[in-house]
């Protein structure tokens, strides 16, 4: 027997087994587990069926990953009488998830494009937003993941994602500062390169900045 190819065999294997989504089962087990580590007793009355609902939860939380968002955007309109303005939508509300701590980021987005010949529906970008932010992201990747993808597959002449995000890893815990907010943005194209196309898109949007995140 080749030693070298069995071990690059069980190496595959145990890597394949890693990647094995768990059971509904072995998800359930580990809240058990951790409600045991908080201290309570997870067969109590009140906690007999959180495992469950908890599990139910995340699959809400992170229906992401079982989305492709780039499938979202191939369906465009070409039918547009030559309009070459850019196309905002500004105050996309949004929830999703610290990948460090695991608890909510919430907030609100602003997403741009300068058409280039074909458009799309615009519920089309927030569900973009919404398939990155329901899976455990930071804040910086989920604005570059948001404005590349709409940049590879619409093609347009510029994108401008700013992202407004209120972390609750800082607010209910660690440093404990409520109120604060953190601001991300990612341009792309004539956003880039134009500051005229990026001081209009600011301004377009800087009403809406003005209202603070958390009244979102």
């Amino acid at each position: 027997m080749n030693t070298a190819s069995s071990r690059k065999r069980t190496a595959r294997a145990a890597e394949a087994a890693s990647r094995r989504r768990p059971s509904r089962a072995e998800a359930e087990a580990a809240v058990r587990t951790l409600i045991r580590w908080a201290g309570d007793d997870p067969d109590r009355e009140g906690l007999s069926g959180t495992p469950g609902r908890v599990v139910r939860s995340y699959e809400e939380f992170f229906a992401g990953y079982d989305s492709d968002p780039v499938e979202l955007l191939k369906r465009t309109f070409e039918e547009i009488d030559g309009y070459d303005e850019m196309v905002v939508l500004r105050d996309i509300r949004f929830e999703s998830h610290c990948e460090h701590h695991m608890v909510p980021i919430i907030g609100r987005a602003h997403i741009a494009y300068l058409p280039d010949r074909r458009v799309v529906g615009i519920s089309k970008l927030a569900r973009v937003l919404e398939v990155y932010s329901h899976r455990l992201q930071i804040q910086e990747k989920l604005t570059v993941q948001v404005a590349t993808t709409i940049d590879q597959v619409l093609q347009p002449k510029g994108v401008a994602v700013v992202i407004d995000g209120a972390h609750q890893c800082m607010t209910t815990r660690g440093v404990h500062k409520p109120g604060m907010s953190m601001v991300t943005s990612h341009m792309l194209g004539a956003f880039r390169a134009d500051q005229a196309t990026r001081r209009e898109f600011l301004a377009i949007i800087g009403s809406a900045a003005r209202t603070p995140v958390g009244h979102v």
